[in-house]
């Protein structure tokens, strides 16, 4: 729908009728598909809400932007996701505005004081990409019809107007009542959104597609929008956006389950489901794993079915800290003689203290005591560390027998220094005893030395065989999700073809 001084690429904005029903998959299948056919294409999500989030040369994006960003086959920039916010606790999310994170801001705040600036981010970061590429595919946020918010909705009505996109509207058919939230939200959006809506893609269906031809038909009747494509059930194994893949706080969720080890030959990676989790995708490459379950719990969980115990990352570590040791995690974790490992926050948690707690935590404390696993005090500050990085590992603790370079990412605020005696996992940095390890690297496991030899670890500790591992030559979750677009959706009325 470009028109003559309008934006230099095409745009399409793949938004959807709720959260989790399959945008950020759909819009990295269309990526890989448009850069296999040597389209020069680019994603783009204006705002986005997560605590999943990727360091780029320019600073920090969301995950799903980050790996839109590899299935288009572009070095991730922060063009690609200019407005992020990370929510921590207390009505509050730090504002990350072209990589760089701005403050901490309650939402009305935010409204009322950034928004312009946000909206300027966003159409100045879209406006490079459409100069530089052909395509641009554009992510929505949530529901594109919440009508409390269509005067102030930067990743859908607003991407829409100014990137002059053409919508594709994405549905979830798994939780019931696909077809009211379609024709619902048609009936709620702004009218001229309404007219860019080119079709509709229902996700995860289970079954006998020919059961769903009459509603399909009906829809297509009463709205004169066509249904694109119903994709089948199938997780490619991109990574998770946002923490509504997880069970809720307080209830339990085992992913890896589903892969025909029994019980009695797998071992167990206990994650405290933490209030403000985030980065939990660095669990997906261990779950990938046969023979291991990660298993998500409830922070009074006791850790008597637990072979491993995983501190996964934290956008509020004080808060989480005090939650955990309010929930008697602290004495369950004291009593467990397995491998543990503290990623992140996770690995300020193990440490003996947090000094300028206030700084990170609503709580008003300056100094709060850690689980006391490893020699380290932590100190926050304001500044922000966002980086790429890539180390020589050392084998040590719950990593014995590594060896080799590993790459990953950090973000964090403050930094952790050795206050006793303790090896060190990479070079300069870290922390690790004969049982228990803490890195501020994000992405360990998708390293094939780290996580081969954490699951052998374990596999010694609870006695049984160690499992088949996976090594980097996994089928890529780029290529799974093109295949799904490409095998079940008609691209005819969009701007491109596959």
């Amino acid at each position: 729908m470009t028109s003559s001084g309008g934006p230099a690429a095409d745009t399409i904005l793949v938004a959807g009728t709720a959260s989790h029903v399959g945008k950020s998959t759909v819009a990295a299948g269309i990526c890989r598909l448009l850069a296999d056919r040597g389209v020069s294409v680019a994603p783009f999500k204006a705002q986005n809400m997560s605590n999943n989030a990727r360091a780029t040369p320019g600073g920090e994006i969301g995950v799903s932007q980050y790996v839109q960003a590899r299935s288009a086959r572009v070095p991730p920039t922060t063009d690609h996701n200019p407005v992020l916010l990370k929510p921590r606790g207390d009505g509050e999310s730090q504002l990350v505005v072209d990589g760089e994170a701005v403050g901490h801001f309650a939402a009305g705040a935010y409204y009322d004081v950034h928004w312009d600036d946000a909206l300027t981010a966003a159409r100045e970061a879209h406006a490079r990409l459409a100069a530089d590429h052909d395509v641009i595919v554009a992510e929505g946020a949530g529901s594109i019809a919440e009508i409390n918010l269509h005067d102030r909705d930067l990743a859908n009505v607003e991407t829409a107007r100014f990137a002059d996109a053409d919508v594709l509207l994405v549905a979830d058919i798994e939780r019931g009542g696909v077809f009211a939230s379609l024709v619902g939200t048609l009936k709620l959006v702004p009218e001229d959104i309404r007219e860019r809506v080119v079709g509709a893609v229902i996700t995860k269906f289970r079954g006998d597609e020919s059961l769903l031809a009459p509603g399909l038909a009906a829809f297509e009747e009463r709205t004169g929008v066509p249904i694109l494509g119903v994709l089948p059930y199938d997780d490619p194994s991109l990574p998770e956006e946002d923490s509504m893949a997880l069970p809720a706080v307080g209830e339990r969720a085992v992913r890896g389950a589903d892969d025909g080890v029994s019980e009695s030959e797998s071992v167990t990676v206990a994650v405290p489901r933490l209030p403000r989790i985030s980065n939990f995708t660095d669990l997906q490459p261990l779950a990938a794993v046969p023979g291991v379950r990660v298993a998500y719990v409830p922070l009074s969980d006791s850790l008597d079915d637990a072979d491993a115990v995983v501190l996964p990352g934290s956008k509020n570590t004080v808060d989480d800290l005090l939650a955990l040791r309010e929930a008697g995690f602290g004495d369950a974790l004291s009593g467990f003689d397995g491998p543990i490992v503290g990623l992140c926050g996770g690995y300020q948690l193990l440490g003996e203290e947090i000094r300028n707690a206030d700084v990170e935590g609503t709580s008003g404390r300056e100094r709060v005591e850690g689980f006391g696993l490893l020699p380290v005090t932590t100190t926050f500050s304001t500044e922000k560390t966002v980086e790429r990085v890539e180390r020589r590992l050392r084998g040590v603790g719950p990593l014995a027998g590594a060896n080799g370079s590993v790459e990953g990412y950090e973000i964090h605020m403050g930094d952790s220094e050795l206050a006793g005696e303790a090896a060190q996992p990479f070079e300069g940095s870290g922390a690790a005893t004969d049982r228990v390890l803490g890195t501020y690297l994000h992405d360990l496991f998708a390293n094939a030395a780290a996580r081969d030899a954490f699951v052998r670890n374990i596999s010694e500790y609870a006695g049984t065989e160690p499992p088949t591992t996976l090594g980097d030559d996994r089928p890529s979750p780029y290529d799974r999700a093109a295949s799904l677009l490409a095998t079940h959706v008609d691209s005819d009325p969009l701007p491109v073809e596959w």
